[in-house]
């Protein structure tokens, strides 16, 4: 009996012309460590345009979350999507799962391409690694923007009832679901008005295309960035810095938004979107976007607008 036409498929394909449309390509790039990163390079550079980094966070691949985006961000800029490493079309031979080890291996990516200054914008599990890659390349990153990424969170969240869940493990069968269950159970802590049609057959699809290549590989992704986590240890990035979070995030408690702001101190803007969860580049796109081009594209006062006062958008 022939296979049914896998819509998950069908859907990477539109992505995939969209970002050809846009100006990108598609490209592996072999560090010559064991490591292969894939990413969505602009067909022809233009010196004029600064270059941004976009990061994408643990799920489906790059496209899957950034194709809203794609279209009008090449208009101004340089645009670089990566797959992180295990995700896409990357992975390694290598032993590390830290995201300091991701933000190296999309560093020397980029660099490849010529890249020197970027702008850095990081969504969820990518928001670690933006963070991770300002610290590491304070020479190279010029502005920063955290989506809705748990940096601010320490070990201890989970056993004094800051998440949904009660240990990592759960977490983990959630954030990298095998059934339908599962998935229906991420998408409902993700959305704040999650969809209420879920039909199995495309919950299956998806996670026979989506969730299943590298599994215990993500999740050793996972497992490393709670092992022995303290904010004391996060160090304090110096580049202007926008942290946009979901008023109703399950995942990352907004809680951790407020903490990441107190952590960098004026530097720092934080803006509550209003009914929208986790899944702020879907849910709220269009706001979402206001902000990136606001911060990423206008230039900066001397001091970011903030100074403490957080914004929260309707």
């Amino acid at each position: 009996m022939a296979k049914c036409i896998s819509f998950t498929a069908l859907q990477d394909w539109v992505y995939r012309h969209s970002f050809a449309n846009a100006g990108l390509k598609s490209v592996a790039t072999d560090l010559g460590d064991g490591t292969v990163i894939h990413c969505w390079v602009p067909k022809t550079q233009n010196p004029t345009k600064p270059s941004v980094l976009l990061i994408h966070g643990i799920g489906a691949n790059a496209m899957w979350q950034w194709n809203e985006f794609i279209s009008p961000l090449c208009s101004k800029f340089n645009v670089f999507v990566p797959d992180l490493v295990f995700f896409g079309g990357s992975s390694t031979t290598l032993p590390d799962r830290s995201e300091e080890f991701q933000a190296r291996c999309v560093m020397r990516t980029v660099e490849a391409f010529g890249v020197r200054r970027m702008r850095v914008m990081g969504l969820s599990y990518g928001g670690f690694v933006a963070y991770s890659m300002a610290a590491q390349f304070p020479e190279a990153v010029e502005r920063v923007v955290i989506g809705a990424a748990g940096v601010c969170m320490e070990g201890k969240d989970i056993d004094e009832g800051l998440f949904k869940v009660r240990s990592v493990e759960e977490a983990t069968s959630i954030l990298l679901p095998q059934t339908p269950e599962k998935l229906r159970e991420l998408m409902q802590l993700s959305f704040y008005k999650p969809a209420k049609l879920m039909p199995s057959c495309f919950l299956s699809d998806f996670i026979d295309v989506m969730c299943t290549e590298y599994l215990q590989e993500r999740k050793e992704l996972i497992q490393a960035l709670h092992h022995d986590r303290k904010l004391s240890d996060l160090p304090k990035i110096s580049q202007p810095t926008l942290i946009i979070w979901g008023e109703h995030d399950k995942i990352f408690p907004l809680e951790l938004g407020h903490r990441l702001k107190r952590h960098l101190g004026e530097n720092a803007q934080l803006v509550i979107i209003k009914n929208a969860g986790h899944a702020i580049n879907v849910e709220k796109s269009k706001e979402m976007f206001k902000h990136l081009k606001s911060f990423l594209v206008d230039p900066l006062p001397p001091r970011l607008e903030s100074n403490g006062n957080n914004r929260k958008i309707d």
